[in-house]
Parts: C-alpha cells; sequence; structure tokens
C-alpha cells in the first residue's frame, strides 16, 4: 500500500504589491492631469534643464505637484531596497510588513534631514542657497524615482535576477545623485563663492554624516 504525502504549497502574497504598484500610476496619472504642462517639462529633466530654470522659485518646493512625485519616489525607492534586500538573500520580498518599515524609516529620514536643514541655513544665513539646492536635489530624485517605477515592478515579479544587476542599479543610482550635486555646485557658485565656509560645514553637517551613520548602522546591525 503506498502511502501518500501532502505537502503545503507556499503561495507567495502579491495582492499588496500589485495594489501598491496600481496606486502608484494613480498618482502619475493625478499629477499628470492637475499640472499637465509642468508635468511634461519634468518628463524631459533627463535632456534638458529647462525644468529647473522654469521651476526654480522656492515656494515650488512645498507644491502639490513635488508631494505627489515625492510620495511615489518613497514607494519605488522603499521597493528597490526591499527588493535589493531579497536578492543579497536578507529579506523576502513578499514581506509587505518590511516594506512598510522601509518606507516609514524612508520618510522620517528625509523630512528630519530637510527640517534640520532649515534650521541650520537660517543660523547660516544661506536660507535662499538651500532652498534652492533642495529644490533641484527633489527634482533629480524625484525623476529618478519616476524611472524606477518600472524597473520595480519588472524586478518583483521576475525571479533569478542577477546581483550583479543591482549593483548597476545601485552605481546608477549613485551615480545620478553625485551629477545631480555636482550640477547644483555649478549652478550656484556665485552664491557659494561668497558663503564657501557655511557650505563646507553644511555639506559636512548634512549631506556626508547622515549617509555615512545610516551605512555604519545598517553594517552593525
Amino acid at each position: 500500500m503506498n502511502e501518500s504525502f501532502l505537502n503545503p504549497r507556499l503561495i507567495e502574497n502579491k495582492d499588496w504589491a500589485i495594489v501598491l504598484f496600481v496606486l502608484c500610476f494613480v498618482l502619475i496619472a493625478l499629477t499628470r492631469s492637475l499640472f499637465e504642462t509642468r508635468f511634461a517639462e519634468f518628463t524631459r529633466l533627463g535632456i534638458s534643464d529647462k525644468y529647473i530654470k522654469v521651476y526654480r522659485d522656492n515656494s515650488n518646493l512645498m507644491s502639490w505637484f513635488n508631494v505627489l512625485l515625492f510620495g511615489l519616489h518613497l514607494i519605488s525607492l522603499a521597493f528597490f531596497i526591499q527588493l535589493t534586500l531579497y536578492n543579497f538573500g536578507y529579506a523576502d520580498k513578499g514581506d509587505w510588513l518590511l516594506f512598510i518599515r522601509i518606507f516609514g524609516l524612508l520618510g522620517v529620514f528625509i523630512l528630519s534631514k530637510y527640517l534640520i536643514e532649515k534650521i541650520i541655513a537660517a543660523s547660516f544665513n544661506i536660507d535662499e542657497f538651500v532652498e534652492q539646492f533642495n529644490l533641484q536635489k527633489v527634482s533629480y530624485r524625484t525623476y529618478v524615482g519616476l524611472l524606477l517605477l518600472p524597473v520595480d515592478i519588472i524586478l518583483y515579479f521576475n525571479t533569478g535576477t542577477p546581483k550583479n544587476l543591482f549593483l548597476v542599479l545601485i552605481g546608477m543610482i549613485l551615480l545620478i545623485n553625485a551629477l545631480t550635486y555636482i550640477v547644483s555646485l555649478r549652478n550656484y557658485q556665485n552664491i557659494l563663492a561668497s558663503k564657501l565656509f557655511y557650505f563646507i560645514l553644511y555639506l559636512c553637517t548634512l549631506e556626508i554624516a547622515p549617509y555615512y551613520f545610516m551605512y555604519y548602522w545598517f553594517t552593525k546591525s
């Protein structure tokens, strides 16, 4: 008499990810419908700096356009971080609780960093420069988040993605961030010349130290 054994079949729950991806497309559609002209200029940011020149006013930093795309950027980046952790064997890509933790950590980190920047900029009397500098960073980073979204979708529903691909993507993201700093410094070199000492303090305090401590905390934990 043959004995048969029933093994439970583990089915990965992807419903939450699908809902979140749909939400991202809703955010894109909503932003495009509410700010049609601005969104069209924003999509050309990779090949033209016209968007930066037109919307360089400090009031644009906290506009609804940037708020909606900032939410999209957080979702896209949090997904990519979770997929990277999964690819290197540190996490489960279907763990929605982990995604919430990563999303919350990113949001708290970025917003806290922004508030501290405001305080230090006021102390150093470089408010105008920091606001414009942040506006450029937010613009380019949300643009990267928009481009990263389809990559996240492909990677999430694909299995057996080589680790080298993630290393290349991480390298590209870091390179784009570095180029963003270089472009911003070039655009505001006249302002920096008169406040170079304060800018160096600002750069070391808020643009280098936070990322170093995050890297140290992550590697040790």
